[in-house]
């Protein structure tokens, strides 16, 4: 059983992978019922993770940031750098944790958000130098290696509040 923490690092990341179209809406009720499994709770909560997979499709939308919301979870619902960010270390972070491989990542970023984002842009580079390196494997580890240290310098998790009173333990 995850611990309340990563569970909620969890659902925050799909969240944000949701909000920004990478995941559908049943992988967040998903997310809603293994954090329920794993200590958190908040009626907002129970509810998200009442969705059948049928409903997850609109009910998420307005269910999602009351949850967050008693969870003390940032939550970018709207386009903007902060969000788009949050989705970039959310991919980082499923990078790491082997759900995708450094190619896909840097591959998925770059179709995403082209040059355009500051935090991404080290992460599209290695996307660039993958894409000239064909058939050199040394070449291909050594780019494999620094993509894996740009996700490790940027998976940091921002906006998961902490000290306060309501926040989850």
């Amino acid at each position: 059983m995850p611990s309340t923490e990563a569970a909620l690092g969890e659902l925050q990341d799909r969240a944000t992978l949701w909000s920004v179209g990478e995941i559908p809406a049943g992988d967040v009720v998903d997310a809603a019922c293994d954090a329920l499994v794993a200590g958190l709770d908040s009626p907002g909560l129970r509810v998200l993770a009442a969705c059948t997979r049928a409903e997850a499709g609109y009910a998420v939308h307005d269910l999602l940031p009351t949850a967050l919301d008693e969870l003390a979870v940032v939550f970018h619902p709207v386009a903007g750098e902060a969000r788009e960010e949050a989705a970039v270390r959310a991919l980082a972070r499923r990078m790491l944790s082997g759900q995708l491989t450094p190619w896909e990542l840097t591959f998925r970023l770059h179709q995403r958000y082209g040059h355009e984002l500051p935090l991404a842009e080290r992460l599209v580079e290695l996307d660039d130098e993958y894409a000239v390196i064909e058939g050199d494997d040394a070449a291909a580890a050594l780019v494999t290696a620094a993509v894996m240290e740009e996700a490790h310098r940027i998976a940091g998790r921002p906006g998961v509040a902490t000290g306060s009173a309501d926040a989850p333990s």
